[in-house]
């Protein structure tokens, strides 16, 4: 049995272009795409338009949603909303748990978003293995779940990397690049995983130098 499991992180997001967003902002916790990470998700869409993906998970976070929502149109799907997927949830990021928009929100402004695919909010805080440990859960639950079918998830750096360790166990956190909006490619053969791509950004037009993850 084959299958192909696509990861990508977000694209470029306001605070990072913009740092004085936080301070006012409703959500500072949950930052939208800047206008470069609008066309780099649309370049990651662009890239997946043609692969035989049959189901799209994101991290609830509206930067995800965002970037895998270009895919969905582009691939004509529903989205799935995951929390297993979310933001590494460090006390030394955010001083709360981060807010998010209600998905009736979220479904209002993204309708292709699927809301009986519903799972229990992470809680915060939590520490860099629960992180990992949570991500790697949550690939092979949905692996689990579609086992013939090959899946997008869009997360975060840490969802980037914990999600390809819980595939591929032989791999180490310095052996993943998340860059934004980088792609990683796992095909299944019987029961062993591969890498095929790794922190692949050949789809961008505009790359960022330093990885930066918060």
């Amino acid at each position: 049995m084959t299958q192909t499991v696509w990861i990508a992180r977000h694209g470029n997001r306001i605070d990072f272009v913009n740092p004085a967003w936080f301070h006012t902002a409703q959500r500072r916790y949950d930052p939208h795409l800047s206008d470069d990470g609008i066309i780099q998700a649309q370049q990651l869409a662009n890239r997946l338009a043609s692969e035989n993906i049959t189901h799209i998970f994101a991290s609830p976070f509206l930067r995800t949603v965002q970037t895998a929502y270009s895919v969905a149109e582009a691939l004509d799907l529903p989205l799935k909303l995951d929390w297993g997927l979310c933001e590494w949830l460090n006390a030394d990021w955010m001083s709360e748990h981060p807010e998010t928009l209600p998905v009736e929100a979220l479904t209002q402004q993204f309708p292709r978003i699927d809301q009986t695919h519903a799972t229990p909010v992470t809680q915060y805080p939590e520490t860099w293995q629960d992180c990992l440990q949570r991500t790697g859960e949550t690939a092979r639950r949905l692996v689990a779940s579609y086992p013939a079918e090959d899946l997008l998830f869009v997360g975060h750096g840490a969802s980037v990397l914990g999600t390809a360790m819980g595939l591929v166990p032989s791999l180490q956190e310095s052996d993943i690049t998340a860059s934004l909006c980088c792609l990683v490619k796992l095909v299944r053969q019987g029961s062993d995983w591969r890498v095929e791509l790794n922190g692949d950004t050949s789809h961008l037009s505009d790359t960022e130098t330093v990885v930066r993850f918060n």
